[in-house]
């Protein structure tokens, strides 16, 4: 089990998230099945951590589970400081706008919005004045300006996932998970995305946790979280 805190950063980090045993279980008929166990970790300001961990080890749902989108079984989860764990959803929902940003593997933009307009929507959800100006320097940074008037279905795959991407960052988020968001990719299409991601990291000082099989991107970490039948051990990035 990993250590809340066990992370080898320096005191005076700003901690971002901290899960403290966190678990999660389903019930299939009478069966109980244990997703999660007794995990807890700390992420910090600025970090790109990896989730890893073979297919069915658990990656998405810790990922659900730390942003919000869904609930754990037991446990606490503490989120730029607020403890977001009995939150009601309409308590929940404003939180998770304002402080996370998640890209997921099958894009989900919504059909009936163009480029621009999938990306203000998170900011508009906020009445953010700046929506439409805050949106088009993303698509821009991103090279999709020229496509903003662009629906969905016009796009490449690639470029609709750098659309999500924009429309994850466009309220500043304390935190962007992504959900292997090169899974539904070519691989040159994988390598745009991740270049994207980490330059983006790296630019805005974003603290990024991603779901990833790609060992190489893996030992570009700060830290690895390694999964394995629902509990954690944190490893270090063995760089290629």
């Amino acid at each position: 089990m990993m250590r809340s805190g066990d992370t080898g950063r320096k005191d005076g980090w700003k901690r971002i998230l901290a899960a403290e045993k966190l678990t999660k279980y389903y019930f299939l008929g009478a069966e109980k099945i244990s997703v999660l166990k007794d995990i807890s970790l700390t992420i910090y300001a600025g970090e790109f951590i990896v989730i890893s961990g073979s297919s069915g080890s658990g990656k998405t749902t810790l990922l659900s589970v730390l942003s919000g989108l869904d609930r754990p079984s037991s446990g606490r989860i503490s989120l730029a400081g607020r403890d977001i764990t009995d939150l009601t959803e309409d308590q929940l929902a404003p939180v998770r706008n304002n402080l996370t940003g998640f890209v997921f593997q099958a894009f989900h933009l919504i059909p009936s919005l163009n480029s621009l307009e999938n990306v203000m929507f998170p900011a508009e959800l906020k009445k953010d004045p700046q929506a439409r100006d805050k949106a088009m320097v993303l698509l821009d940074r991103v090279g999709l300006g020229q496509r903003s008037r662009n629906f969905p279905e016009q796009l490449s795959g690639g470029e609709q996932q750098r659309v999500a991407i924009c429309r994850a960052l466009v309220n500043d988020p304390a935190i962007v998970f992504a959900d292997e968001p090169t899974g539904n990719l070519d691989s040159e299409n994988s390598e745009s995305i991740i270049r994207l991601l980490l330059d983006l990291h790296a630019d805005r000082n974003m603290t990024l946790v991603m779901a990833t099989h790609n060992r190489s991107l893996a030992g570009r970490a700060d830290r690895i979280i390694h999964l394995h039948d629902g509990r954690a051990e944190e490893r270090s990035p063995v760089r290629l």
